[in-house]
């Protein structure tokens, strides 16, 4: 059975794999998937698709199947600039009005409820809709919206909303990086594909670093041609992302999950399991 390989049609996760040698990979008979988070975390679930940049909360709903690709991840310490609040109304006073939600990452969602019940105080209505802004600001007080969707409403710089990003109210709040999503590998898929995981652990462990050496840039060059937008906006996006988990990314995490479980976001509390790989020093 060959590997599929879910990969995330966002920007924010496209270092670790840009530099990723796909023809050589896909020989083995190994394909990529592109999905939107939320697609692939339920694909993942199901077992079709057996690796992927899977949100953080999916993780943690699964967490039995699954096992983590070491010190990779999206995460910031701050500002992520794609997962953004846009309200009609300061945050404080949301209490009981309505907010729109994307149907495209349960991580973003959980991670609204749980800033704005413990850190904010207040307890809105929620609907979940598909993303797009105009539609969900035309019938809520205001909209979640994740990836390049967030971005361009952030580019409409509109005088009467308030743009509130996720990263930056979570660390204001706990002074701990917020990540959002994993590289995760299904524990069935580590016992028929081990060295074919390893190798894509390796390349993407160094597409990594290729890309933040050069500073984003050839990287760049395909995000403007496909997404748009002035090459200064994406090279502060890209700087302000950090693609590791060390021991404060799990912290972090374990945090976001104690929340979730006590707003009963979640059910249990994950296990932090980690994929065995031969080689040292990655």
């Amino acid at each position: 059975m060959a590997l599929n390989i879910g990969e995330i049609k966002y920007t924010n996760i496209l270092p670790l794999f840009f530099y990723l040698n796909k023809k050589e990979i896909e020989k083995t008979g190994a394909q990529f998937i592109p999905q939107v988070p939320a697609e692939l975390n339920r694909r993942m679930a199901r077992g079709e698709i057996d690796l992927g940049g899977i949100s953080s909360f999916a993780y943690g709903e699964n967490s039995h199947q699954y096992s983590l690709f070491p010190n990779l991840s999206v995460s910031t310490y701050g500002k992520v600039g794609s997962i953004l609040l846009f309200s009609k109304t300061k945050i404080e006073e949301l209490d009981g009005r309505s907010i729109a939600l994307t149907s495209s990452s349960a991580t973003s969602v959980a991670l609204l409820k749980v800033i704005l019940k413990e850190f904010i105080g207040v307890n809105p209505y929620y609907e979940t809709m598909s993303p797009n802004y105009d539609e969900m600001l035309s019938s809520h007080d205001a909209c979640l919206l994740i990836g390049e969707d967030a971005i361009k409403g952030g580019w409409r710089q509109e005088k009467d909303i308030y743009v509130y990003d996720l990263g930056e109210l979570w660390y204001e709040n706990t002074n701990l990086p917020m990540t959002y999503a994993v590289m995760a590998v299904r524990n069935d898929a580590i016992k028929r594909e081990a060295p074919l995981l390893e190798k894509l652990l390796i390349q993407m462990t160094e597409s990594k670093g290729r890309t933040k050496a050069d500073g984003y840039h050839e990287m760049i060059e395909d995000v403007l041609h496909e997404h748009g937008g002035e090459s200064a906006f994406w090279s502060h996006y890209f700087q302000g992302i950090n693609y590791d988990l060390s021991e404060n990314h799990i912290k972090g995490l374990k945090l976001y999950f104690e929340l979730a479980y006590k707003y009963s976001f979640i059910q249990s509390l994950p296990e932090f399991t980690f994929f065995n790989y031969s080689l040292q020093g990655i």
